[in-house]
This record gives C-alpha cells, sequence and structure tokens, in this order.
C-alpha cells in the first residue's frame, strides 16, 4: 500500500535528520497519517479540489490527503529545503500526479498571483498560533474556500485572540470539529484579503495581527 511506503520512507529518512519525534511505524500511521485524514470530515475530498499545504514538514496532512484521495491537485509548501527534498522524493516513489513541492515562505509566495487565492482547500498542522497562522494561509484560499488547521486540545484562547487577524484577513470562523489529537479549526473565506498581507516575512510571528 502507498501509505506503507510512505511511513516507511519516513523511518527510513529519520535516521538521516529530524522528520518527526515519532519514531515508531504504529505511532505515525495514528498519530500522524490516520489523524490528517480527519480533515475529510470538513471538505469533499472526492471532488478535484485545488489544496496547498501551508508548512508540510514531513507532508502531514497533504500527503496522506493526496494517497487516499487522487483527485486533488496538491501543493505543499514548507521553508526547510530538507523537508521539501524528502516530500519531492515521496511524489516521485508513489507516483503521485499532479502534486508539487516547493521550498519557500508563505509569505512570500502568497504574494505571487499564480497561487494566492487560487485554492479551494488550504490545509496546515502543528505551524504557528491561529493570530500568525491565520495571516499565512488565508491570502492562498479563494473567496468561498476554506482553511483548516488541524490544532490541540486547548483552543478557546488562541481563537479567541485570533479574532481581529481573522476579520482583517477576510474570514469567518466556523464550528470547530473534534478530532482524537484535539480540534479542526475551520474558516470559511468570506472576502478577498488586503493585498498588503501577508506582511514580509517574520511579521506575523512578530507583531501578529
Amino acid at each position: 500500500m502507498l501509505s506503507d511506503k510512505y511511513i516507511d520512507e519516513i523511518v527510513s529518512w529519520n535516521k538521516k535528520f529530524n522528520l518527526t519525534g515519532l519514531k515508531n511505524k504504529e505511532e505515525i500511521k495514528e498519530k500522524l497519517y490516520n489523524d490528517s485524514l480527519s480533515i475529510a470530515k470538513v471538505a469533499n475530498l472526492s471532488k478535484k479540489l485545488k489544496v496547498i499545504d501551508v508548512g508540510c514538514g514531513a507532508g502531514f496532512p497533504g500527503i496522506p490527503l493526496k494517497i487516499e484521495y487522487p483527485n486533488i491537485e496538491l501543493t505543499l509548501i514548507d521553508s526547510i529545503n530538507k523537508k521539501i527534498e524528502f516530500v519531492k522524493h515521496v511524489i516521485e516513489l508513489l507516483n503521485l500526479e499532479h502534486a508539487e513541492a516547493i521550498c519557500i515562505r508563505a509569505e512570500d509566495l502568497a504574494h505571487d498571483n499564480r497561487y494566492r487565492e487560487q485554492f479551494d482547500l488550504v490545509i496546515s498542522r502543528a505551524v504557528a498560533k491561529l493570530n500568525t497562522l491565520y495571516e499565512y494561509c488565508l491570502p492562498f484560499s479563494k473567496v468561498g474556500g476554506l482553511f483548516v488547521a488541524q490544532k490541540g486540545p486547548d483552543i478557546d484562547e488562541e481563537i479567541k485572540s485570533a479574532g481581529n487577524a481573522l476579520e482583517i484577513l477576510g474570514g469567518r470562523l466556523k464550528e470547530p470539529i473534534r478530532i482524537p489529537s484535539g480540534y479542526l479549526v475551520v474558516i470559511e473565506k468570506a472576502k478577498s484579503t488586503p493585498p498588503g498581507y501577508p506582511r514580509r516575512t517574520g511579521t506575523a510571528a512578530k507583531k501578529p495581527l
């Protein structure tokens, strides 16, 4: 199975550099792979959706979704070149069509008109707090699209503190969805993101909206 090949590659590459803190195949499958598939609870992935995974790391949640829902068109981005090298290797090894991996910061790619507001679904896992993450991710979503963040169990304060960012960036909070690892924070793109966002590299993290 493609999922087994993917997990085997994670274990193998983990010996060379740290892709994930989980080293056991069963843990990777349960806590990372299966958990990634929870996004199917809020998006109809049987359709030919354009999806971008922001801060993909070793490919979660994007690669599991592409394996299980091959119709999606997937872009994965991360600023760490070794992780993108791994994701490119997996795409080639598993022969995943209509999938690309790019080593770039979200703040830069989001100002490229080929990617800005072009995606039906934006996804991210364990990248940043919501008031920063919204600025990285919402510019990629087309109006009417969704941004889904996989977060841990304690989200109330994060959601509250990110309300201003959400309003500025054009998002509308939907009801969070409980999953085994925590919650899916689901944002509908209600209106276009102002052209000045995201701000220059590092600003969103240092000075959240």
